[in-house]
């Protein structure tokens, strides 16, 4: 979807119907993610999304030493050499996209990550909250099974096999 928005001329290569690409292609395209994940939702999927946004210095300090550490090379792309060319562009798709498709059952959290530490304790924190609010628990089980279950371990302990 974000590529898309900077590059819109490859929307052709996805060889979509005609009647599909039209002027609210991207309004159409954020109803289907939200639907899609409001159905997630009302199906007890907890959905969170992160957008980990690292900073055009900080990109360009990881490129750099993605290029100087042979031991990192492979993660170097001289394709997103080209892309970053599009910085503004790729930033006001993010921004649309967020303001879009951000909702009451699947937010957005927009996580700075120049620092990687830093990343990691906001996205744990937030995945922490939402593990809490799910308020799941171990079942309880009432005194009949438990002297069931006894009993059963009565016989494991007599068995001497």
């Amino acid at each position: 979807m974000l590529v898309l928005r900077v590059h819109p001329e490859w929307l052709e290569r996805q060889n979509l119907p005609p009647s599909l690409v039209s002027m609210n292609i991207w309004g159409q395209r954020f109803e289907d993610i939200n639907a899609f994940e409001r159905h997630l939702s009302r199906n007890g999927v907890a959905v969170r999304k992160f957008f980990l946004h690292v900073s055009k210095a900080e990109q360009r300090r990881r490129f750099l030493s993605r290029l100087e550490q042979p031991e990192k090379n492979w993660k170097f792309e001289a394709a997103d050499v080209l892309e970053r060319e599009h910085w503004d562009e790729y930033m006001r798709a993010y921004e649309e996209t967020i303001r879009h498709t951000s909702t009451a059952e699947a937010p957005w959290h927009v996580v700075p990550a120049d620092h990687k530490w830093f990343t990691r304790l906001v996205v744990a924190s937030v995945i922490i909250q939402t593990l809490k609010s799910l308020k799941v628990d171990f079942p309880v089980l009432d005194a009949k099974k438990q002297r069931a279950l006894a009993k059963i371990r009565r016989a494991f302990l007599a068995d001497q096999a």
